[in-house]
Formats: structure tokens, C-alpha cells, sequence
């Protein structure tokens, strides 16, 4: 019985393969008349697949800072997609994550796909397949940040989902992404730098952000933060190196 099961997944898997290869062939020859063929191949390098509708493509790598309009005189750019692919690739990295990490803890899985779905490795990879080539911005804009080709990776994830689907953007990260760039082992044993991964967010949510440290504590545990209208201000702990224990559990620190 569990040999019949086996031979029919692989079948099965062997189907879909046979028809994707198909697809693309057949996708390939219509092409082939197109004077817009150009654009679908450079797609096709990155993808491994030929776009349906390559507007969604072409979209996810527009910066705001083109100011591209539509027809209709709307902006026209990649946030709302870089908003749609943030979501579907936290669900497929979740997804790829539980399945191979079989009976470890929420925590450990959570941790996991942060360091995955981080800026900074969005960034790399977005370098690595290309698309730091293909994302249009403008040079005279100061808008655009570090992490620009990020969020055009995750536009991108946005963009295969409305064009072909959930599976689609799974395999891609799968057989693109997870087998060429990453290795999930690895992954989670890395260390995350929490001061980088503020700064992330404060870049992406425009917030100011300045570190200062304003006491020692002997546990070195203590955080103390305050926002103040556009800015937030973060101090972070030490630990206290042979401080004598007096009375008292803090030390005040003084500034020269």
C-alpha cells in the first residue's frame, strides 16, 4: 500500500513538472511574435517561468520616486504589491519553514523566518538574482533607501501571486530562491543584530531613530524608550563590568 502511495505522489510530481516544461515551451513559441519578447525573457531568467500579465512585473519594479502615473492619473508603483508579497511570503516561508524543521518550537520556527524574510536578506537576494539592475528610480529623489531592492523582492513575490498563484510563488522561493541562495540549517543558527533590525524598521516606517546610553544597571536588562512626534529614542543596555555592590542595585552613569 505505502508503495502504490509513493509511486502515485511521484506521479504526480512528475505530471506537474511535465506540464510547467510544457507551459513554458508553448509560452515561448507564442513569444516568439511579440515585439515586447524581450521584456518576458529577462523575466523568465529570474522566474524560471514566462509572466501571464507582465504589467504586475513590470509594476513591482517601479520605486514611488519614478512618479509614474496610470491612465487614470494615479500613482503608479510598487507599494501596494511590496504590501501584498510582504504577506504571502511570510506565509510560504512559515509554510517551508514548519515543514522542515519538524517538531521545534513556535519560537525557534518564528525566529527562523524573521532572518529570512528580513530586509537586509531580501536585499542580498534581490541583488543576486538581478533586480537591483531592473528597478527604475529616480536619481534625483532622495526617497529611495538601502533597502529599496528588498522591497521590490517582496513586490515581486506580489506580482507572481496575482499572476499565477500561491504554488507559483512557493515553488519559486523553493527551487529559485531556497536551493540556489539559502540554506536553512545555516539560517537559523545565525545571529540577529537587534540594533540592525531597529534601524530597519525605523527606515521603513520613517521614524528617526538615535541610540544613547543613559544608565548601567548590574542585571543589565533595563530598556528605556520614549517617542516624541516623528522620532523615537532608544536606550539601550549594557552590562555592568566589576562594579562594586553597594546599597543600592544601580549605578548612575556620569557623562565627562
Amino acid at each position: 500500500m505505502d508503495s502504490v502511495v509513493i509511486t502515485h505522489v511521484l506521479f504526480s510530481r512528475n505530471t506537474q513538472n511535465n506540464t510547467v516544461v510544457l507551459r513554458n515551451q508553448i509560452d515561448k513559441i507564442r513569444l516568439l511574435f511579440r515585439k515586447d519578447r524581450e521584456s518576458y525573457f529577462c523575466f523568465y531568467k529570474i522566474l524560471g517561468f514566462f509572466p501571464r500579465n507582465i504589467r504586475f512585473y513590470q509594476q513591482a519594479l517601479l520605486h514611488k520616486s519614478t512618479s509614474v502615473r496610470s491612465e487614470k492619473g494615479r500613482p503608479l508603483n510598487n507599494e501596494r504589491l511590496e504590501f501584498l508579497g510582504d504577506a504571502i511570503l511570510d506565509a510560504i516561508v512559515g509554510d517551508i519553514v514548519y515543514k522542515h524543521f519538524e517538531g521545534r518550537r513556535e519560537g525557534f520556527l518564528t525566529n527562523t523566518r524573521s532572518k529570512i524574510v528580513q530586509r537586509e536578506t531580501l536585499n542580498k537576494l534581490a541583488v543576486e538574482i538581478g533586480l537591483d539592475k531592473l528597478v527604475k528610480y529616480s536619481t534625483r529623489s532622495s526617497s529611495h533607501n538601502s533597502y529599496m531592492y528588498g522591497n521590490a523582492f517582496e513586490a515581486l513575490i506580489g506580482a507572481i501571486y496575482l499572476d499565477q498563484g500561491y504554488e507559483r510563488c512557493k515553488q519559486f522561493m523553493e527551487e529559485k530562491i531556497l536551493k540556489n541562495y539559502i540554506d536553512l540549517d545555516k539560517m537559523s543558527r545565525k545571529e540577529v543584530n537587534f540594533k540592525s533590525k531597529l534601524i530597519e524598521w525605523s527606515q521603513k516606517n520613517k521614524m528617526e531613530v538615535s541610540f544613547e546610553l543613559i544608565e548601567q544597571f548590574l542585571d543589565g536588562t533595563i530598556i528605556q524608550c520614549s517617542t516624541q512626534k516623528s522620532s523615537l529614542r532608544i536606550f539601550q543596555p549594557v552590562q555592568a563590568q566589576a562594579i562594586p555592590r553597594k546599597s543600592h542595585n544601580r549605578m548612575p552613569h556620569k557623562w565627562p
